[in-house]
């Protein structure tokens, strides 16, 4: 299989969807010496997410629209921003100005990855508009100087798969066989900051995740997560004890499974099927009608 992305036409203009990326397990397992965290996490991407649109333009121009638009910056530490950039100082006489257009339908410092997910989708858009041909690896090279989840966004991206990442979150294994995960995702509109979680936490040797088996079916991965952690969930919960009621309406909403997602603050729950998913969102946004919920399902590898 060419492990390349094609490059298009130098007037093409390249449109992406850049999913929500769900941690449906992740344990906490050390701490390097530089204060990075080794974790060990089961992963995977949503059929929902950020919208992003790159097209040749006569100067360089980032436009944000939809629901969240207003809270993300528009300056030089934007991550979209910053991907563009970080590109460009490699790759400077082909690298021509573009547009690069944002639409926002994830809550920001909320645990599903946008700001990193939105990044990775700009990565590969650019390659191919500035027909680099570059291959993942070298995607990734470019990605974990930005961030440690900007590998598995692009690997998300790309392939779709659910992945177990490893170390900083730059050791990725993907699941080739995983079904697809009627899910919902909520958020109560609370902003939760990586590090202060990370500064919450109370341990940081934990055990690794269980050996996984043959995800199936969707019975056999909430098994699974059963047997699993979020280990930032007790650490966010100091600074934000309102998690706990939303995993509770997911409780009495019917879910098969329910956990929060990275540090927080969106939650997500699995559930038997789409129809279930879409009752339960209905559920949920009946009672909070302010809140971010949306009902969708994980990836396949095909998408």
């Amino acid at each position: 299989m060419n492990r390349h992305i094609s490059p298009l036409p130098a007037h093409a203009s390249v449109s992406l969807l850049a999913p929500a990326k769900i941690n449906l397990a992740l344990h906490v397992t050390g701490r390097r010496d530089d204060g990075y965290h080794l974790l060990e996490s089961l992963v995977a991407f949503a059929g929902f997410g950020d919208q992003i649109d790159v097209s040749l333009s006569a100067q360089d121009c980032f436009t944000v629209t939809g629901p969240f638009a207003q809270a993300v910056p528009t300056d030089a530490t934007n991550l979209v921003l910053r991907a563009r950039d970080a590109l460009r100082a490699r790759f400077p006489t082909k690298a021509r100005p573009v547009d690069i257009r944002l639409d926002k339908r994830l809550p920001i410092a909320s645990g599903i990855g946008g700001g990193s997910s939105d990044a990775a989708a700009a990565l590969i858009a650019l390659n191919r508009l500035w027909a680099l041909g570059l291959d993942i690896e070298s995607l990734c090279e470019t990605g974990l100087s930005l961030g440690a989840d900007l590998p598995m966004c692009l690997h998300g991206q790309q392939k779709g798969l659910p992945l177990l990442a490893r170390g900083i979150g730059e050791a990725l294994q993907p699941v080739p066989r995983f079904p697809s995960l009627p899910i919902v995702l909520a958020n109560d509109g609370t902003g939760l900051s990586t590090p202060r979680v990370f500064e919450a936490l109370s341990r940081r040797d934990n055990p690794p995740l269980p050996s996984p088996p043959d995800f199936s079916t969707v019975e056999t991965v909430c098994t699974y997560l059963r047997q699993t952690r979020n280990d930032l969930y007790a650490a966010s919960l100091t600074l934000a004890p309102a998690l706990a009621g939303l995993l509770d309406l997911f409780a009495e909403s019917g879910a098969r499974f329910a956990q929060m997602s990275g540090s927080g603050a969106t939650c997500f729950a699995v559930f038997h099927d789409n129809a279930a998913a879409v009752r339960a969102a209905a559920f949920l946004k009946a009672r909070n009608p302010q809140w971010f919920v949306v009902a969708t399902e994980t990836r396949h590898a095909s998408e």
